[in-house]
């Protein structure tokens, strides 16, 4: 009885196996054609065949530097400067803050917690028109402040949020001894808190890198000159409303802006799950 109990677990688990296989699979598809796609010729591109009949490297050549006065390079360029100064604000503001709401006590705490929370709630099309105006008043739009500098001023509740919810599973009585040997409150974050909180904010920093890496919306919005413009707004070039697009540099040239997303997730996959994990844990 037992053993075969133990069979139909074993096929249980392998029958299960093979779904996630198929699903993942499923899942990868669109990539897998974007991939197969930029390496076809232009008449190719939409046919039934999956793979190309003549295989072709021109479309990474072309859509390299097919945008006048300004290549691709340039656009990775902006992009990874973006990009790197939004994880430092988000890991900067999202630290501190999440410290203050998790150890300090002061009036009006919990009102301005769930006011922080209220913010996770709104979309940012709401918001989008009073920012506009008030970057536009500060002679911000066509730089890169709009997008940079609000990760430096919390703009992010939910890295906030994430990291007060890992402060507060760790015991108080560590706060207590560190102030027994003469911490004070900055040196108990600076040299405890901190270190601590590395599954955090590894996760805060991949998922702000991804978020400006990906972001279309803000960059369409706020920039418009092309010597700025990043790998989102460099790819929305290639497509012509007047039906003259470019799909095969198109789907190049996201194949390779693709390659920085990959290369961090395999480099931090064990630190992204254990911190989603380990911070799903406190309460």
């Amino acid at each position: 009885m037992i053993i075969r109990q133990r069979e139909v677990g074993t096929w249980g688990r392998a029958v299960l196996h093979l779904f996630l296989i198929l699903f993942g699979l499923l899942l990868i598809y669109p990539i897998v054609w974007m991939v197969f796609a930029s390496f076809k010729p232009e008449g190719e591109i939409f046919s039934n065949n999956l793979l190309p009949t003549h295989w072709i490297v021109s479309q990474y050549t072309k859509g390299w530097s097919a945008l006048p006065n300004v290549n691709f390079g340039r656009m990775f360029l902006n992009s990874f400067f973006i990009s790197f100064v939004v994880v430092i604000g988000s890991l900067f503001t999202s630290s501190l803050t999440s410290f203050a709401f998790a150890r300090l006590r002061f009036r009006f705490k919990r009102v301005l917690f769930a006011m922080l929370m209220i913010t996770m709630m709104l979309p940012g099309q709401v918001t989008l028109i009073p920012q506009y105006i008030i970057f536009h008043k500060l002679g911000w739009v066509n730089t890169y402040y709009p997008l940079t500098i609000p990760s430096f001023i919390g703009a992010s509740p939910f890295f906030t949020f994430l990291s007060v919810q890992f402060i507060r599973g760790i015991p108080k009585e560590m706060d207590e001894s560190a102030k027994i040997d003469g911490c004070n409150m900055f040196q108990i974050y600076w040299r405890m808190i901190l270190p601590l909180t590395k599954p955090a904010l590894v996760t805060i920093a991949i998922f702000s890198f991804y978020w400006s890496w990906n972001d279309f919306f803000s960059q369409l919005v706020y920039l418009n000159s092309p010597v700025k413009y990043t790998i989102a707004l460099g790819l929305q070039s290639f497509l012509d409303q007047q039906g003259s697009s470019q799909w095969g540099q198109m789907f190049a040239m996201s194949v390779l802006s693709l390659i920085p997303v990959f290369v961090i997730f395999l480099f931090f996959q064990r630190h992204l799950t254990k911190g989603i994990a380990t911070t799903g844990l406190k309460g």
